[in-house]
């Protein structure tokens, strides 16, 4: 890696020691004990983490070889659902809490599920499944928004040994088909309509399209959610209608620890979708060590996973991990402004939401509402606000430190689909923060950042962010093609796992994510990351949002340029010729931004992150032709076609 300038302007950041009313002594002394565990070896970690569960059978070793092909708790046999459900469904402190607080967009849309009803409808589901032939091993995809039924749907699947796939519902018929022709489910559940800032989603009408393309899908389960009437087509069932013919009694199927539990299919914009394996014991494994360490997370605990279904963080964090750990699941339909920018804090204050988990994204929209509607709802129960699935910029984390609720503590996590888990944060009310980084790897965890010949990077030089030793939680193949497997994820250097990112360790041994190595641009021979000059440009007063990308220049290659949402009543040329300057100032003249357009939204997936690709088309050609399958709001494509009018 040519460029071994340490990044000052991320490494000098100051601790932000925790404060008193924020420690958390038995954390602290279960966090001792873990990372004296750990010391000895991670499988030392990970036994302590496989007794909270209960098992079956006992495993006959921790871990068996090492990258690529590797095994965890051999021999064990366990139930998911078990683990998730029934045991607190026979906990009398806990079957009558409530496990589901599910909130439509529609104000007066709600439902709740206690542990004991959740596990019924759990086993009316399964009895289900088995009456349509769905045996263990069988795929049954899930074709629906933040619902109850998600989670009764996965857990029936999970009890039964069935594999469940699910499928984000803004995917347009073309985007199941690539999912689905490598899944090759017997089953789908599908809801037939979602609801999203007002709008009517048709669900069931896509499926009907993707299924005449779909041959291995023998039934459809259709669940009404709109309430309204319509036909049932061929294949098609009514979902409550059949649930209510079964028996709540089904017996857990006891499944040996390395079997497949689920798949999850990464984006479609490179190449065919991937379908990532994930396994029966270890991830839920990961999740549970997610939700007790990064969330601090206790049984009775409310709990929103602000995201959405179909982003791997709500099986981490709700579906699994926030089941596994006894808490009450807050499930909302949809959007977080919507009616209004009071949504979010609404549901927050109204059902004492005490851990929330998110993407940075949502902090920023917040932040973009302003500081008096976020004091009008002081949120006196929330003591954790996490984020992840993009890099946390200084600003926003500052704004939610002294402007959300009661300056509560912010956990920024770094993993990733295929780890399964987050394995780099500060623990929850145990570590001390700094302003943008992920903090240390915690136990369980083995990771470091290399040089491109593998050298671990010094101090504050940039590098290639690995893990060197197997987890439980990482996914164990791509379906039907493990070759591929290996090769995406362990060519690039023997005995890890290559995580694609690009980070650097500062003297503290705090790990700052710099994002994709493909988000690494070169500037006239100069490597640039994207986030760092995002960091750059966030620190503005009057910036809301901000996108950087590289666009191609026939003398130095590439140049950034930035894509910027602003507050309101600012002058955007004004502040598009601050952020040039600040931007030379704080990272030298080769980082000087190309342009500066000013947008009043960015396009982003459901899960909130912004899609780069789609504005370096924009400014390239003027016009989109990769896939937009995943994008939320494509008016977004349009205003920031304008923005480059001016």
């Amino acid at each position: 890696m040519s460029d071994t300038n340490p990044l000052y302007q991320i490494t000098s950041t100051a601790v932000d020691h925790l404060p008193a009313k924020w420690q958390n002594k038995q954390r602290q002394q279960a966090a001792k004990h873990a990372r004296e565990l750990d010391d000895i070896s991670a499988d030392h970690y990970w036994q302590w983490v496989a007794e909270q569960f209960r098992w079956t059978t006992p495993w006959n070793s921790v871990r068996e070889g090492g990258f690529p092909d590797f095994k965890f708790f051999s021999g064990g046999y366990i139930n998911v659902a078990d683990n998730c459900v029934d045991r607190h469904a026979e906990n009398p402190a806990l079957f009558n809490k409530a496990a589901i607080i599910w909130q439509g967009e529609p104000v007066d849309d709600y439902r709740e599920l206690s542990y004991l009803e959740l596990r019924d409808e759990v086993c009316r589901c399964a009895n289900a499944l088995k009456s349509l032939g769905v045996e263990k091993g069988d795929v049954v995809a899930l074709y629906m928004q933040n619902l109850p039924e998600a989670y009764v749907v996965a857990h029936a699947c999970n009890r039964i040994g069935a594999i469940h796939t699910i499928l984000f519902s803004g995917f347009p018929a073309e985007a199941i088909v690539s999912r689905l022709e490598s899944a090759e489910p017997k089953v789908i559940v599908v809801a037939d309509k979602s609801y999203r800032r007002g709008r009517s989603v048709e669900l069931l009408k896509t499926w009907r399209e993707a299924k005449k393309e779909s041959p291995s899908v023998q039934h459809t389960l259709v669940f009404n959610r709109s309430g309204e009437s319509f036909e049932l087509q061929n294949d098609e069932i009514d979902y409550r209608t059949l649930l209510d013919k079964q028996s709540i009694d089904c017996a857990c199927v006891p499944l040996e620890a390395n079997d497949p539990a689920f798949l999850v299919f990464t984006s479609g914009t490179t190449s065919k979708p991937k379908g990532v394996v994930h396994s029966v014991a270890g991830f839920m494994m990961g999740a549970w060590a997610n939700v007790y360490w990064q969330m601090g997370a206790d049984p009775g605990d409310v709990f929103w996973c602000a995201t959405d279904v179909g982003w791997l963080t709500f099986p981490i964090q709700s579906i699994v991990g926030g089941l596994a750990a006894g808490t009450t699941q807050v499930c909302y339909e949809g959007s977080m402004d919507y009616p209004d920018h009071k949504r979010f804090y609404q549901i927050a204050d109204k059902h004492e939401v005490k851990k929330i988990i998110t993407a940075p994204t949502l902090i920023r929209m917040l932040r973009g509402f302003g500081d008096e509607l976020a004091a009008e709802f002081p949120l006196t129960k929330l003591n954790t606000m996490s984020v992840q699935g993009e890099p946390l910029d200084a600003s926003s984390y500052q704004w939610t430190r002294t402007k959300l609720g009661q300056g509560v503590p912010i956990i920024n996590a770094y993993g990733q689909t295929e780890t399964g888990s987050t394995w780099t944060y500060p623990i929850w009310g145990v570590d001390d923060t700094k302003a943008g980084s992920c903090g240390k790897p915690v136990p369980g965890y083995r990771g470091k950042i290399v040089d491109d010949q593998g050298q671990e990077a010094e101090v504050g030089v940039r590098g290639h962010l690995v893990l060197t030793v197997p987890l439980p939680s990482m996914a164990r193949t791509i379906w039907k093609d493990h070759e591929r497997y290996k090769e995406s994820y362990f060519s690039q250097l023997a005995g890890t796992y290559w995580c694609s990112d690009e980070g650097v360790k500062d003297a503290d041994g705090h790990i700052w994510v710099l994002g994709r190595s493909d988000d690494v641009i070169n500037v006239a021979g100069h490597r640039l990351s994207t986030v760092e000059i995002e960091t750059s440009i966030s620190s503005h007063p009057n910036v809301t949002e901000a996108a950087v990308m590289g666009i191609n220049d026939e003398l130095k290659g590439l140049l950034p340029v930035a894509f910027v949402c602003l507050s309101k009543g600012c002058d955007p040329q004004q502040v598009a010729a601050e952020l040039k300057q600040s931007v030379q100032a704080s990272l030298g003249g080769i980082a000087s931004l190309a342009a500066v357009y000013v947008t009043s939204m960015l396009p982003k997936t459901r899960t909130g992150k912004t899609v780069r690709r789609l504005l370096i088309e924009i400014v390239q050609s003027g016009d989109i032709s990769s896939d937009t399958s995943s994008i939320e709001d494509m008016s977004a494509i349009d205003a920031c076609r304008e923005a480059l009018k001016f």
